[in-house]
């Protein structure tokens, strides 16, 4: 327990640092170690996406994506993971006798809920943009060669020229496996159904990303061609000229949504993660709405008939992936007090746009009298800038839960939800 006694929400930043500094090179060590397995990632999708047998190399470039996301997964994991021996909530429950679960355990029970979270809120496109930018630094001659004797440019095409009928059948493949692995994990039986059902969920994704495209854009052709279509689309753009203030308020909301979701949902996506690292998350409707009224529609919908329940999964299904993991973190939050949610979103924006102020400092201050000369010092210096956020993020994250976590236990109460 803190020797002050009850923690206040206003000492998060101290909290951070203080964990930070306590576990810095634990953190260090997997941030690195994550940097370099992913650029060895990087760099094996670009080199075998070009040769014989294409349509067979662009599956393994596929497939190297996902195990660049499953890095990225298992260094997140392992950066919450070497904080805990230095959370006050850790230690309670080491004196009441729980044992420290390992961490290929915690791993398992994370992969399957981080998978659904990294992909419902689009975490994805950035690692695809990284395969991107490195297959075209990398081959940037190629690519002008092929521009300069007039032939078909494969460069920076890796995650796109999958056939549709390939694509179609490792989608069919791994969604057998998705299903399969998901059964076992809710089964409990075995180790690692956990990561290799993750495995299979962004598999799934990916190799089905073609053949999802090439059948959606047939669908839309064909409905484009409609009457009731193209009249409902003439109606609508009626109804955007007519209807008073109406670009005004889209433009307002258009403008400020964007700036909500990095600096409200997105913390509290990764705090999900943070909390299942630490044993305490939920991403089930009860546990939302316990005590309140709506749980007896909860009550009346699991009473119903079986065809009604799955109709209702297939209407929320996309919903309830992306907001119900968010909505139980900021139940934890809101139980600790509001501000404590308030300093969690306000130190999450502020490190990460000091974070790009200090490197821009850095490099006017660094200098070059030539330009080409920051391909070779700008790596070094992004790499520490990422380094240094990306630990005092982790930090953030580790102490947001643990002073809500001990807030709780002092005033007698439980956040564990499994």
């Amino acid at each position: 327990m803190p020797a002050q006694g009850m923690p206040s929400p206003y000492s998060l930043p101290l909290h951070t640092l203080r964990l930070a500094g306590k576990c810095a090179l634990p953190l260090i060590f997997w941030f690195a170690a994550g940097q370099l397995a992913r650029f060895a990632l990087l760099y094996g999708a670009t080199e075998l996406a070009y040769g014989d047998f294409r349509q067979l190399r662009l599956v393994v470039v596929m497939t190297l994506l996902t195990f660049i996301i499953l890095t990225a997964m298992t260094v997140t994991t392992g950066m919450l993971y070497s904080l805990r021996g230095a959370l006050w909530e850790m230690r309670a429950r080491v004196d009441e006798g729980v044992q420290q679960e390992r961490f290929f355990r915690v791993l398992d029970r994370v992969a399957p809920a981080f998978a659904v979270l990294y992909l419902s809120w689009g975490f994805q496109t950035e690692d695809a943009r990284d395969v991107y930018q490195m297959d075209l630094f990398h081959h940037f001659d190629k690519m002008m060669d092929q521009s300069f004797f007039g032939e078909d440019a494969t460069v920076g095409r890796g995650l796109i020229d999958l056939d549709w009928r390939v694509s179609l059948g490792a989608m069919v493949v791994m969604f057998g496996l998705k299903w399969l692995f998901a059964k076992l994990v809710e089964q409990g039986k075995g180790k690692f159904y956990g990561f290799l059902a993750a495995f299979s969920e962004f598999a799934f994704v990916f190799y089905g990303l073609n053949a999802t495209f090439f059948i959606a854009k047939a669908r839309s052709d064909w409905l484009q061609h409609r009457n009731v279509v193209a009249g409902t689309e003439e109606v609508w753009a009626e109804a955007q000229k007519s209807v008073p203030l109406w670009e005004t308020v889209t433009g307002i909301f258009g403008d400020v949504w964007p700036f909500v979701l990095d600096g409200v949902a997105v913390p509290l996506a990764w705090l999900t993660v943070a909390m299942l690292v630490f044993g305490s998350y939920s991403d089930e409707t009860r546990a939302l709405l316990k005590g309140t009224r709506l749980e007896k529609g909860v009550d009346r919908l699991e009473d119903s008939h079986d065809l009604t329940q799955k109709s209702f999964d297939q209407l929320t299904g996309g919903f309830r992936d992306r907001w119900l993991p968010l909505a139980n973190s900021l139940r934890m939050i809101f139980r600790s007090g509001l501000p404590l949610f308030g300093m969690m979103c306000l130190c999450y924006v502020a490190l990460n746009v000091a974070g790009q102020y200090a490197e821009r400092g850095l490099r006017t201050l660094i200098g070059a009298r030539e330009e080409w000369v920051w391909y070779f010092q700008g790596p070094p210096l992004g790499f520490v800038h990422e380094m240094i956020v990306t630990v005092l993020t982790m930090a953030l994250l580790a102490a947001t839960y643990d002073i809500a976590a001990t807030r709780a236990r002092l005033n007698g109460e439980s956040l564990n939800d499994v």
